[in-house]
């Protein structure tokens, strides 16, 4: 039988690849002859550069960048089909984790660091990019990357504003005189993994905003912003971007880079696993192992074990989940193609030893869930 494990990352806990590892070394443990083949994935949110990297034999460049609060702060590319394809992953210079919590005001943190990274694959060459978009720390709209990369933006009295969220609703004009036009020589795909656009109930402000320390009252002021920047934008790039989906993707960048560097917004799980060829790696393949550390109704939005579901069940393969634990909503990924959910928690637990103990926890439940598989398989056979 041929098996593949192809988890996402388990948060704060396993990366993809040794949540993967722990998953083929519990299904060996059950099937001994079993080929289990390991395939880390991701969505687009932190470790998505890992996976790529991996994935396709590429190689790493380190630079010293500003993180959301101007400090410096190393945070790395990664360079893939010998150097002609960039990835930058938003979270390495702009992510949330960078902060700790008291820190977290997207009012004061700018994307200012992504621009400094794409900006170092240009200068590499790199004529096509991916980037990915997932656990920024901001909502600035794209401002700070559109300045590292030669905007500038102004208020009404023309005065040079600094690219933050709190410039948002001051914004009157933008000058893209100095803007790098190698941008527009370049292929971008904008790896999201979130659908929500910049405006509006369901918009970069009033979703994201909170989970990056924003209260009511910011949350009002950078809606109000974006709103403002959204109107500008069309007034300048005759792109509107108010409702485009996946736009509000971290803070607003996904608009940003599609309006002013020509990029195109894709699933970001879809990217990754047409990065990695998976539909070749599932053919053939009797059953699939994913997961990740929570599911639940959000999982089946798009995220990793769903989009790897979907591409499952197109090649007839039966597809177990393995997760930390389920929150409301789960079962609507049973509509996505996921066959079986199965918690890695043996007993009551507390968080932090679970996590301590992520890998024999996964190793375990994946055991547990081939021994029951191959005895149902072995039932339906006789």
């Amino acid at each position: 039988m041929r098996v593949v494990a192809a988890p996402d990352s388990f948060k704060g806990s396993l990366s993809a690849m040794e949540a993967a590892e722990a998953i083929a070394c519990g299904v060996k443990r059950a099937c001994p002859a079993c080929i289990v083949e390991t395939i880390p994935i991701a969505d687009g949110g932190e470790g998505t550069l890992d996976v790529l990297v991996h994935a396709r034999g590429g190689e790493y460049r380190t630079y010293l960048v500003q993180d959301p609060l101007g400090q410096p702060v190393a945070a790395q590319i990664g360079l893939i089909e010998g150097g002609r394809i960039g990835i930058v992953e938003m979270a390495q210079a702009s992510g949330l984790l960078l902060l700790p919590p008291a820190q977290r005001n997207p009012l004061r943190t700018s994307s200012y660091g992504t621009g400094e990274l794409i900006r170092a694959c240009l200068d590499l060459g790199c004529d096509e990019l991916i980037i990915t978009l997932g656990g920024s720390a901001t909502v600035d709209g794209g401002l700070g990357m559109l300045a590292a990369l030669g905007a500038k933006f102004f208020d009404a009295q023309q005065e040079l504003l600094p690219p933050l969220g709190a410039s948002l609703p001051r914004l009157a004009a933008v000058d893209l005189t100095d803007l790098d036009q190698r941008l527009r020589a370049c292929r971008i795909t904008i790896a999201s993994d979130v659908t929500n656009p910049v405006c509006g109930p369901a918009g970069a402000a009033p979703v994201f905003g909170p989970q990056k320390g924003a209260t009511p009252a910011m949350v009002e002021t950078l809606a109000l912003g974006l709103q403002k920047l959204a109107q500008l934008t069309a007034a300048v790039t005759g792109v509107h971007v108010e409702d485009l989906p996946g736009g509000g993707a971290a803070g607003g960048l996904g608009a940003a880079l599609v309006a002013y560097a020509g990029g195109v917004i894709r699933s970001g799980i879809d990217v990754v696993l047409d990065a990695l060829h998976i539909d070749k790696q599932l053919a053939g393949a009797q059953l699939v192992f994913t997961g990740e550390g929570r599911l639940d109704g959000q999982t089946a939005q798009g995220k990793a074990p769903v989009g790897l579901a979907q591409r499952a069940r197109a090649h007839g393969c039966q597809v177990i989940a393995l997760v930390g634990s389920l929150g409301e909503g789960y079962e609507a990924v049973f509509e996505q193609g996921i066959d079986g959910i199965w918690p890695i928690l043996a007993e009551p637990q507390d968080l932090a030893s679970a996590m301590a103990s992520a890998d024999s926890l996964l190793a375990a439940a994946a055991y547990r869930a081939m021994r029951f598989y191959c005895r149902i398989l072995g039932k339906e056979k006789n």
